[in-house]
């Protein structure tokens, strides 16, 4: 018998929502500082400089649980057991240091420039801090930003350095100029960053995160109405502020079709194309569809919305959750969407999956060719969006997962019993009701996990995988 999609009629679980929000305790932010030290002295580093400002976040937040709230910050690393991490901040950001649970490993200095325009200004340089924290010119440095480079983008690759030019010249004052190096693979590379592999209470966080992501999108999917303005249709989200990892989206009629815009006043209307995606900390959640309950609610032209782009798209989706799982390449990933909707009409162009971390985007090992393998302690976005450019405009799944070995899970059942009890009736609902048979390493982090209902105003319809 042939697998195939079809809408039904569906009952959407209520898998309950945290009680109990998950830490990091101090001892895993030392080891994370360890283990950074010991990989950049093997490859022959002096010092680590690691930037961050609002944006770009997560590799400070990673090693420190310090992040900048309004300004730029730069840790400076010794490498060696008994080296000295300095933090540089601005004005606001020296009383905000005490967020770090290893405040006491980090030694404190104020660098006025890094701080808003009008404020003081005391004279002193970024170059004189640098030498303070223990930099030479015979120094090796490492530069973790936010982003490498591949020799293809540029002949010296390790020396490109997407940080503020100021310090990277600064750094480049205090060493020289050409052992100033690139070192983000440490952190990001997908197939051995520090960052692409997870700890049970940093994973126990990330499906804490999840929850209250895709509870907001599915209070949008079963509250959203036609008269409703955007704002209206965000305020169904009841968010609590966890902070963001990119701007929330969400959009209707024409704009919808840009996919990454903001809302606005506009008010929503029977037939539109309609996109939303929120993201905090350790997760995204995505869906997009029409503001319908039928096919009549459609323009002429898509009547067949369903079967000619949500049906396919679900069926890829399906085997994409089937195929996951520890020990699988990125390219057999790749695989399993592109030979089933890697038609041109489809237009999936991104990687069909990707890492996430307290950034949205880490890295992917998911793309044509990759044989880099999938590993226990991963977290992944299911995340393959069809940019049709046409009238039948998009659909969309983008929810989590973690992959965990056997050791993993008994860790994880232990230590957080509630959030693995949602997670085990994830799984039961995505087999049972969806037809979507998980691997036992694979574990779903979404209150809507693989639920796809195309109609926005009939949320209760949604695809499912049966046979015949």
């Amino acid at each position: 018998m042939v697998r195939h999609a079809e809408l039904a009629d569906l009952e959407l679980p209520e898998f309950g929502m945290p009680t109990v929000e998950p830490t990091i305790p101090a001892e895993t932010y030392r080891a994370r500082m360890s283990e950074l030290r010991r990989r950049a002295g093997e490859e022959g580093y002096d010092h680590v400089a690691v930037y961050a400002d609002r944006e770009h976040f997560a590799n400070l937040v990673y090693l420190t649980g310090y992040d900048p709230r309004f300004e730029e910050a730069l840790l400076l690393m010794e490498i060696g057991a008994d080296g000295r991490s300095t933090l540089v901040v601005g004005h606001e950001g020296m009383g905000y240091i005490p967020v770090s649970p290893i405040e006491g490993d980090l030694d404190p200095v104020l660098y006025s420039s890094f701080s808003l325009m009008g404020q003081g200004r005391d004279g002193t340089r970024l170059e004189e801090i640098l030498k303070g924290a223990g930099l030479k010119p015979s120094d090796r440095v490492g530069v973790v930003g936010w982003k490498y480079y591949l020799s293809s983008e540029a002949e010296s690759p390790e020396t490109r350095l997407e940080i503020p030019s100021y310090i990277a010249d600064s750094l480049r004052s205090a060493a020289r100029h050409e052992s100033v190096i690139n070192c983000n693979a440490i952190m990001m590379n997908p197939e051995s960053g520090l960052r692409t592999s997870n700890e049970v209470d940093q994973l126990a966080w990330f499906e804490f995160a999840a929850t209250h992501t895709s509870q907001a999108v599915r209070d949008v999917i079963f509250g959203l109405r036609p008269g409703m303005s955007e704002y209206d249709a965000v305020r169904l989200m009841g968010l609590n502020g966890m902070p963001l990892s990119c701007h929330l989206m969400l959009s209707s009629g024409p704009r919808a079709f840009m996919g990454l815009g903001s809302p606005s006043s506009r008010v929503i209307e029977r037939g539109d194309p309609f996109t939303t995606a929120y993201g905090v900390w350790g997760a995204l959640n995505s869906r997009a569809g029409f503001v319908a309950e039928g096919p009549d609610d459609l323009p002429s032209e898509v009547w067949d919305y369903v079967d000619r782009l949500v049906a396919p798209y679900f069926e890829a989706i399906a085997a994409w959750y089937e195929h996951v799982g520890i020990g699988v390449t990125g390219g057999k990933m790749y695989h399993v969407i592109h030979d089933r909707i890697g038609d041109p009409f489809f237009g999936v162009h991104l990687n069909p999956g990707h890492l996430i971390h307290l950034d949205e985007w880490v890295h992917s090992p998911v793309y044509e060719g990759s044989r880099i393998s999938l590993r226990s302690g991963m977290a992944l976005q299911v995340d393959v969006i069809p940019a049709t450019g046409t009238p039948y405009f998009t659909t969309n799944i983008e929810d989590g997962i973690a992959l965990a070995d056997g050791e993993l899970r008994a860790e994880f059942a232990e230590r957080y019993p509630e959030a693995w009890g949602r997670i085990e009736a994830r799984r039961r609902f995505m087999e049972d009701e969806l037809g979507v048979a998980l691997k036992p390493e694979v574990l779903p982090f979404s209150n809507i996990p693989a639920y796809l209902p195309p109609y926005l105003l009939a949320p209760n319809r949604a695809m499912r995988m049966v046979e015949g």
